[in-house]
């Protein structure tokens, strides 16, 4: 199962990111990053809680934003959940159906951990395990400034952040204050599953 850094001792860090260290296809995620000249690409997520925009920053983090869009143009995100959330740490979803099964993904991609961008409250990252380059769907929002994240924590490699909320963060509020138990394994599940219905480019 993916998760922010399944080598992480702490209990927080040990239950967020999601991958191995292959490279996608660069013709497939250059196309499917390519938008408006000028416009920073942004993304619908309507859930069962409410909906939540995403502006992406391609010029700090070009491979992960396009591997970032291309599971949205492809409609990978529609009908996964939130099946981690930790309130005061973040909300991790994207790669699981909502009885927690695992979603066939592409390869893993590269971390992009230089860009600049910090793990802060309201952007979002890509989950991994511990090969720093093995991030492949699954992300998490930031509910706090998590600088533990940053590179080089918290294991010499950080998290690689590729945008950040600019509407909807009253929703990721109450995902993070959702009650959760432990499923088939998997800690931290919201006991009411918070569904991403689906996942769109606005621009």
């Amino acid at each position: 199962m993916m998760m922010i850094h399944s080598t992480i001792k702490s209990v927080l860090l040990a239950t967020v990111l999601g991958v191995s260290a292959l490279l996608a296809p660069p013709d497939a995620l250059a196309q499917a990053a390519a938008g408006k000249a000028g416009a920073a690409p942004r993304v619908l997520l309507e859930t069962s809680e409410g909906n939540i925009t995403l502006e992406l920053n391609p010029d700090k983090a070009p491979q992960t934003v396009a591997n970032f869009l291309a599971y949205v143009n492809d409609g990978f995100y529609n009908g996964t959940v939130f099946h981690r959330v930790i309130d005061g740490f973040m909300i991790q979803g994207g790669g699981m159906t909502a009885d927690l099964k695992q979603k066939p993904t592409r390869a893993p991609i590269a971390l992009e951990n230089r860009g600049g961008l910090k793990n802060e409250r309201g952007t979002i990252a890509m989950a991994r395990t511990g090969d720093p380059n093995s991030a492949t769907a699954q992300f998490f929002i930031n509910v706090v400034d998590n600088g533990r994240l940053d590179y080089p924590n918290p294991d010499g490699y950080g998290y690689a952040v590729f945008g950040k909320v600019v509407d909807g963060m009253s929703v990721v509020d109450k995902i993070k204050g959702a009650p959760t138990t432990s499923m088939g394994g998997n800690q931290n599940v919201p006991v009411a599953a918070v569904v991403i219905r689906s996942a769109k480019v606005l621009r």
